[in-house]
Formats: structure tokens, C-alpha cells, sequence
């Protein structure tokens, strides 16, 4: 007898993504949606047992950089390691598209600048088998991944693809320039670009120190993409505000894109004491616009933003200092070796870092908090923890300690520097933003700084210490935050709940064996570049387009994510917990 269903999952624990209390059901799969929920009746021509575990939706991931990764490998990892089914790319205004071939030199030393993924990495492993925008989607289309993924059209490339060197070179745009964008924009997003980004961020540099280009754009030239998406009559406006600017200013820009473009508009809510005029401004402009039934977004990360130090990583406390990058291309080994030198160690110690870009000599900087990072990893220390604490107590330097702890485990261990999201000695202050008005969850980066910030395992931090451990978020508060809400903020409605009609991305997931494993370096990207990946137990399985694409945390080879173009809308006709089998 023919199985009623492709895929059963049998009596777990639901967690729709809803919001609603968890209840104990099955659910039935057809292809690539849900079609039943609750008592499902006939078998499965796969059949998963949930039972003492639960079963959610999908996460949907807003803020990645799997531009450049999605082209070479068919993982879209850490994401898809920790319950992802969705990721959004192209954030932050920039990305590999639209780019003239006279131009991919310098939209690489762009990524490599904002995103710290290396040079060579995307020489080689960039295919550039486009030029224009809706190319780069056909091209991606091609692609079959672990999940699926959506695109945004980034700032920077646009302007150099209009303006070329005076795009590069931050000289104002003409009113052709002005209309040659807004065109590009709407083509764009006709295409099935979800929508458009930029950074007002003056850290965005590229590696040399020269600004993106986006970030000392005038309005004007925002307001040219905004109307692009008013013209497609669908998109979504993404930007990181200036931190160098006041928050209230920001917010007047971020209201002016949402009424110029009638569009929805997410922005990157950063916090601490480095935004200038306070972040509160922000999150009071959010609370305004949701009670006025405006759509906007801020997108915060759950914990400080995990900036991480090591001898095998990008940075550390000495990385810029002239004695370092004399060895900073040598093997660990040798590396450490030289390290262990008295002669120079002194030497090192005694010197300050150089480089031209202001914002990484501020990273290496940023040691008042640091703390060794340990497996399992521990992002919210006690201060006393700190190297700085640490040093005061024991009666040494504290730039001696720091060198003592960057030689542990012959080299390998981490040090921790919990950068924003932070207020005093609170490291759990992100959680103040919980259930905010207009608040998502975001800034995961995957896909980007490989060598500097592993944050995309985020979905497995909160479900462990927020839900499970500390009891600081109903499970059913939490998936929400994770599936339904992000999905909503970019338009992608078909997802994020476990409902009949509802695409089928979900997971399975034993709450009580679930476990976030510190990062580790590995070396498998294009040119034998290096990465930091990040494991965990728990998850029994991840289901995508009805196919089971991990099993035990590991992958089943089964390819069954694609390009998303566009938005989606809610299932229509669906207001039952079944639909009927044909």
C-alpha cells in the first residue's frame, strides 16, 4: 500500500512557531509542505519518533554573508548546523553583484575589508560567471544547497557598477546616476532580489582603511534605492545605521527610507555606549512605528557580538604589532615556537600595533574585557574572570597574561572579547530587548568573518542557556523569535510555522542533549583557506523542503535548498490543521 505521506514525525512535542504553548502531536509532510498537524492518520514512506524531544519550524537567519559561499559549497555552514533552513544574504551593502569584471579585484578587497573573509579565498572560489544583478540570481539559481537562501542587492557594488572609480572614490552621485540606480534597484528586486542593503557603518573599510564606498552616501542616494523598491512595489530596505552619528538623526533616515520606499525597512540595532546619542532612541522610534503599524525592524543579537582573539585566528591583542606580522604567515607550530623566544617576546611586548585601517587597530584594542573563551564555550563570564582581573590579582602585566593565555594548547586557544549587547558587567544585557516592539533577531554573520566572529550558532546558544538552563524564555517565545518572526520581517510568509500549507522546514530537537561545543579553526575553504566552524549535539534532525538534510547533527547528503526569489505569501486557503490527501 502506497504510504499516505512522504515524511512523518511522530508524537513530539510542537512547538509551531506561533507563539502558542507546546502540545504533543504528529505531523504528516507531502513534498515540500505540511499537510497535516495534530492525530495524523496513515504512514509515512518516512517515519521520524519525536517522542520526548520537540518539533519547531525551521530558523530563519536575516543577516548572513553566504554571498560568496554559496557559490563554491553546497553547505551553507555553521548556519545550517544549528536548526537554519533560511538565510538572507547580502547584507551590510555589499556582496559580489552587479560587478563589471574590471571591478571584481576591488569588490573582493571590499569583502575582505568588512567581512574578513580572505582574499585568495574568493579569487579562487568565486566563479564570476555574472555581471549583472538578475545574472548573479540566474547563476545562483543553479546552485543546490543544504537550505535555501535569499538575496538582497548591496549598495557599495551597485554604485562603483554606476559610478566606477567615482563610485569607489565617494564622490557624489549625478541625477543619471541617481536614476541609473533606482532602475538597477527595481530591476533588481523584479528579478527576485529580496530586497536592497547598505552601511552607513564607518568601520566598513576596506582592508587598506578607505571607507565603503556606501558609507558617506548622502539621503539622496538612499532615497534613489528606496524609490527602486517603491517602483517594484515589493523588497525590503536593509542598513546598519552610523554609530559616528546621532541615533536620532539615524532614526529620522530610517523613517524617511520606510515613507519614501511604502516598504519595509530592517535596520541593525546596536547597542553600548558606541552609539552615539544612545541606542534607546532607537528602540523607542521601533515601539512608535509598531504602534502606528509601520513596518520596521531593528535586528539585535541575543549576546554580545563574540569577537575572538587567537594565534590561529585573524587577530589578537599583538597581530598589528611590526615584531607579529614578521610571522604571522608561518605554521601555528612555528609560530608558537617563536613566541616562546624570551628575546622576542620582550621585543613584542614592547611594541604598539600599526595598521592603516582605524577600525581593526580599535579591535585589537578592545582588551578590557577578555576572558579565555574554554569548551563548552562561556559567553557570559564572571567579570572577575577577566584577563584584566585576572593580572590585577595575581600581580603581572596584564599584556604579559594575555601572551600567556594566547600560548595555551600550543597555540590554540581562544580569548573572548564580548563586543556590544553589553551594559556594566552584564553580558546578558540583549536579553532587555526581548519582546520589544519591532525587535528581530539578527547579525548571526555566517558566512562571514571566518577567522574573527563565529556567531552563527546562535539558534543552539538561546535554546540552551535561555531556555533550558536559565528559564529566561518560554520555549514557545524563543522559536518564535527564531522562525516566525524573522521569516515576517523579510517577507517570507510561507515559512516559520508548523501549520498545513506551510513549507516544510523543521526540526527535531532533544532539548535535554543539546550542547554548543566551542569554535575550532578548520581549513577547507577554497586556497586552503581557514575558517571557524562550530558544532553541537541535539539535533536530531533538520528537515528542509520535506527532505531530512541532517540527522544527528550530521549531514544526510540530501541537497534540497534553492534560491528563494522574492517574498512569499501565507499559504492561501488555509485555516485548518489538515488538508486532504489526493
Amino acid at each position: 500500500m502506497t504510504p499516505a505521506y512522504d515524511l512523518v514525525i511522530r508524537g513530539g512535542s510542537i512547538v509551531d512557531g506561533s507563539g502558542a504553548a507546546p502540545y504533543t502531536g504528529d505531523i504528516g509532510v507531502r513534498g515540500d509542505r505540511i499537510v497535516a498537524v495534530g492525530d495524523v492518520d496513515g504512514s509515512g514512506a518516512v517515519e521520524l519518533d519525536a517522542t520526548g524531544m520537540v518539533v519547531t519550524p525551521g530558523f530563519v537567519d536575516v543577516h548572513t554573508h553566504y554571498d560568496g559561499q554559496v557559490t563554491w559549497e553546497h553547505r551553507l555552514a555553521p548556519s545550517s548546523q544549528h536548526g537554519v533552513t533560511t538565510v538572507v544574504m547580502g547584507n551590510c551593502g555589499v556582496g559580489f553583484a552587479p560587478t563589471k569584471s574590471t571591478d571584481h579585484e576591488l569588490v573582493i578587497k571590499l569583502m575582505e575589508g568588512v567581512e574578513d573573509i580572505p582574499e585568495v579565498v574568493m579569487a579562487e572560489g568565486v566563479p564570476w560567471n555574472w555581471e549583472s544583478f538578475p545574472q548573479y540570481l540566474e547563476a545562483l539559481s543553479q546552485r543546490e544547497t543544504d537550505i535555501d537562501f535569499a538575496a538582497q542587492l548591496p549598495h557599495s557594488p551597485l554604485r562603483v557598477y554606476v559610478m566606477g572609480e567615482r563610485g569607489a572614490n565617494l564622490e557624489p552621485p549625478t541625477p543619471d546616476d541617481l536614476a541609473e540606480m533606482r532602475r538597477l534597484t527595481k530591476e533588481a528586486v523584479e528579478a527576485g532580489a529580496i530586497g536592497v542593503s547598505t552601511s552607513r557603518q564607518l568601520a566598513h573599510r576596506f582592508r587598506d582603511g578607505r571607507p565603503a564606498p556606501s558609507t558617506a552616501t548622502e539621503v539622496d542616494e538612499l532615497k534613489a534605492l528606496a524609490l527602486g523598491l517603491r517602483d517594484a512595489g515589493a523588497g525590503v530596505f536593509q542598513l546598519i545605521p552610523s554609530t559616528d552619528k546621532l541615533s536620532r538623526d539615524e532614526w529620522q533616515v530610517i523613517e524617511t527610507l520606510n515613507e519614501t520606499s511604502g516598504r519595509p525597512v530592517n535596520f541593525s540595532l546596536l547597542t553600548g555606549n558606541a552609539v552615539t546619542g544612545g541606542y534607546q532612541v532607537l528602540v523607542d522610534g521601533l515601539a512608535k512605528a509598531a504602534s502606528e503599524g509601520r513596518k520596521i525592524h531593528g535586528q539585535f543579537y541575543p549576546r554580545p557580538i563574540g569577537q575572538l582573539f587567537g594565534l590561529d585566528l585573524s587577530y589578537h591583542p599583538f597581530s598589528l604589532n611590526p615584531s607579529y606580522k614578521q610571522i604571522a604567515d608561518l605554521p601555528l607550530e612555528e609560530k608558537v615556537a617563536r613566541m616562546r623566544d624570551p628575546a622576542f617576546r620582550a621585543q613584542l611586548l614592547s611594541e604598539q600595533p600599526e595598521d592603516p585601517n582605524p577600525f581593526f587597530l580599535w579591535v585589537v584594542s578592545q582588551t578590557h574585557l577578555l576572558f579565555p573563551l574554554g569548551d563548552p564555550p562561556n559567553y557570559n563570564p564572571s567579570p572577575e574572570d577577566s584577563i584584566k582581573r585576572r593580572a590585577a590579582v595575581l600581580g603581572v602585566g596584564e599584556r604579559e597574561l594575555m601572551y600567556d593565555e594566547l600560548l595555551r594548547n600550543n597555540g590554540r586557544s581562544i580569548l573572548y572579547c564580548p563586543m556590544g549587547n553589553t551594559q556594566d558587567d552584564r553580558f546578558d544585557a540583549a536579553t532587555d530587548l526581548f519582546g520589544k516592539p519591532g525587535t528581530v533577531l539578527g547579525l548571526g554573520d555566517g558566512g562571514a568573518h571566518y577567522g574573527m566572529i563565529c556567531d552563527a550558532a546562535y539558534p543552539t546558544f538561546m535554546l540552551t542557556q535561555y531556555v533550558r538552563e536559565q528559564g529566561v524564555l518560554p520555549i514557545e517565545m524563543a522559536v518564535r523569535m527564531l522562525a516566525r518572526d524573522t521569516a515576517e520581517s523579510v517577507g517570507l510568509n510561507d515559512r516559520g510555522l508548523l501549520k498545513a500549507g506551510y513549507k516544510a522546514d523543521l526540526n527535531v530537537i532533544d532539548l535535554e542533549r543539546l550542547h554548543l561545543y566551542a569554535p575550532r579553526v578548520q581549513r577547507d575553504l577554497p586556497a586552503g583557506g581557514k575558517r571557524l566552524t562550530q558544532r553541537s549535539d541535539g539535533f536530531e534532525a533538520t528537515i528542509v523542503s520535506g527532505q531530512v538534510t541532517y540527522r544527528k547533527g550530521r549531514p544526510t547528503g540530501a541537497l534540497p535548498g534553492r534560491l528563494v526569489r522574492g517574498g512569499r505569501s501565507d499559504p492561501a486557503g488555509v485555516d485548518g490543521q489538515q488538508l486532504a490527501a489526493e
